[in-house]
């Protein structure tokens, strides 16, 4: 097929699924889902996928929801959840993705802010909060379970099994499914996307097919135009109901007839990558965080040659980044790096990585830096939940420098407020929260200059355009520190340095209307056991955080950070967190950024006895 072919399609196409069945029609019997059962990989056919997306559409109508019904889905990272996305949209319906690390609080928030009338879920464990969801609201009158459930005799809703659901005539199904389609159109609200809640309780975002066609066609056109399309494989990490992955994940590899396998979770992500060689990596920055710190511990471990040619292409790599270009002295010692290094790391991401993009987060540019040095093309994407999601995204045909995160995608228009607040606008932009009027009106708001012109989304950043027109995010307008002297600082580019340092597992930092910027420090785990070996003491994290030795050390890190802040950036005090922030406390969204207010309601009395005398 043409590489532009695949642009038309997207740009002409009316909906989410009418796109899908015509690349699962041009596929036929080509592999496109890939999961491991049983210590085997094994795939489903675009065809395959296709009935069964049609077959599940016309039983979620048999079971009575109608145009517009919302459909709540919980379910793991897997073939399925592609299915149901897709056959609820289908069905003329509404999708709303769930995380799997809910609670039972938030799932009532969500069904009862959605209204949903059907829950699709993957496995018992999963069923037990949303069960006690619906029945703390009463809403949801159909469950159905992708694998078998216990309590399906629960009372408060009506139980469904997999294989009942995709029962029927696959022709049919396929008949009913085109006919409704002619109905749903790229203004028609695909789904309900509920922000992760970084500030408070989540909105439920109405993304409609443009919206996601538009993000799909920007990115397809960049992967087109940098890397060309040949057999592209994605491996599928980041949770599905989360906007980058639902998009990037799922809806880039239809759009260009790629297939999609689905990892195993974290612990096995390496040996996945491995196995699956994917061409594409959509992830989030804290785990390249995770990926560097593993790589340079075992070069560490493989000697000092190994060690040197990591310090030149890193050195080469940084250079490059300042001037723009390598220097012909430098050629020889990269030639040498990419024959010996290079491949040794690459074989580590499968040998076929083409591009690895991150998003979600800001990205620290030494991250980017050194995966660059590394013989990695890493791309950093930029948006947000409200915009589909994707705004802008570096790329090699504009220059990849690591402290932008590239110019517009196509279809995307930008302009800088007079405050600095990055303004957006265009088909990817959502309609509004939904049942949150007075919400969408502070985000979504038209140019006094331009009344008929299409509304700008506010973004809540800060940042300005570079002089080819990339955008250079400085922070987030409502996380901004402004010390007792009006000073503006950026806390993540704080917290980006400090967990570059091997001491550091995660950081806050705090000081709006203080004297001077304090930290909230997570030491690094495996780090604390290499110190406790050395100095003859127990591993008990706790314990050793109340040794002056310990927090000396750790203090050394943050000096060797403050060395390149300015005076009012530089971490004056720090104390130590009780326990790493995570999902399971509640002070980690799912895509790993930090929930701030969550963080500092616990630790407040900390922070402010870091003020004290």
């Amino acid at each position: 097929m043409p590489q532009d072919t695949h642009l038309n399609d997207i740009d002409n196409a009316n909906n989410l699924v009418e796109l899908f069945l015509k690349r699962a029609d041009e596929k036929g019997d080509a592999p496109f889902l890939g999961r491991k059962a049983n210590g085997e990989w094994t795939t489903q056919s675009w065809r395959e996928v296709a009935e069964q997306v049609c077959l599940l559409a016309e039983g979620l109508r048999r079971i009575g929801l109608k145009d517009g019904d919302r459909v709540a889905l919980v379910s793991e990272n897997r073939p399925e959840w592609c299915i149901s996305d897709l056959a609820v949209m289908a069905a003329g319906c509404i999708t709303v993705p769930t995380y799997i690390t809910n609670t039972e609080r938030d799932h009532c928030h969500i069904l009862d802010n959605s209204g949903a009338r059907a829950v699709i879920v993957s496995t018992e464990k999963l069923l037990a909060p949303v069960h006690g969801a619906i029945q703390s609201t009463g809403i949801a009158d159909h469950v159905i379970g992708i694998e078998d459930l216990h309590r399906k005799q629960a009372s408060g809703f009506e139980y469904h099994n997999w294989d009942s659901m995709l029962a029927g005539d696959p022709a049919e199904a396929r008949a009913a499914v085109e006919e409704r389609l002619k109905g749903i159109t790229r203004d028609t609200t695909a789904c309900l996307i509920y922000t992760s809640g970084t500030g408070g309780a989540p909105r439920g975002v109405k993304q409609h097919h443009g919206a996601i066609l538009c993000n799909a066609g920007g990115a397809a056109e960049i992967l087109i135009d940098d890397f060309g399309i040949s057999d592209e494989r994605f491996l599928s990490f980041l949770p599905l109901s989360h906007a980058y992955e639902h998009t990037g994940g799922q809806y880039l590899p239809i759009s260009v007839g790629a297939e999609i396998y689905y990892s195993e979770g974290l612990e096995k992500l390496a040996s996945n990558i491995e196995e699956v060689r994917p061409t594409i990596m959509v992830v989030v920055p804290r785990l390249f965080e995770v990926l560097r710190s593993r790589i340079l511990k075992q070069v560490q471990k493989q000697g000092k040659l190994a060690n040197y040619l990591m310090d030149r292409a890193l050195t080469i790599s940084e250079k490059a980044a300042e001037r723009g270009n390598k220097r012909k002295r430098d050629k020889p010692m990269d030639f040498i790096v990419e024959r010996t290094l290079r491949p040794k790391i690459r074989d580590k991401f499968g040998g076929r990585i083409k591009a690895m993009v991150s998003g979600g987060a800001p990205l620290n540019p030494d991250v980017g830096t050194f995966f660059e040095a590394m013989g990695l093309t890493m791309l950093q994407g930029y948006g947000q939940t409200e915009s589909g999601p994707v705004i802008s995204c570096n790329r090699p045909a504009t220059g990849l420098k690591m402290d932008t995160v590239g110019p517009p995608m196509r279809g995307v228009e930008i302009k800088i407020a007079d405050d600095g607040e990055i303004l957006c606008r265009g088909e990817l932009v959502m309609h509004g929260y939904w049942q949150n009027d007075a919400e969408t009106a502070r985000t979504l708001m038209k140019d006094p200059g331009d009344p008929d012109g299409a509304p700008w989304l506010h973004t809540g950043d800060i940042g300005h355009l570079d002089e080819v027109g990339r955008i250079v995010i400085t922070d987030r307008k409502k996380d901004m520190i402004v010390n007792d002297k009006g000073d503006n600082v950026a806390p993540q580019k704080i917290e980006g340095m400090l967990t570059l340092q091997p001491e550091i597992a995660q950081a806050m930092v705090s000081g709006d209307k203080r004297p001077y910027v304090v930290g909230l420090i997570v030491p690094d785990a495996e780090w604390a056991v290499e110190w406790a070996r050395a100095n003859d003491e127990k591993f008990d994290m706790a314990a050793l955080q109340d040794l002056p030795a310990f927090k000396t050390a750790v203090r050394a890190a943050v000096d060797r950070v403050n060395k390149d802040l300015s005076v009012i950036e530089k971490v004056r005090q720090f104390t130590f967190a009780d326990e790493a922030f995570s999902i399971e406390n509640e002070e980690m969204t799912p895509s790993m950024k930090i929930r701030r207010h969550k963080i500092r309601d616990r630790y407040q009395d900390k922070i402010n006895g870091l003020y004290r005398g």
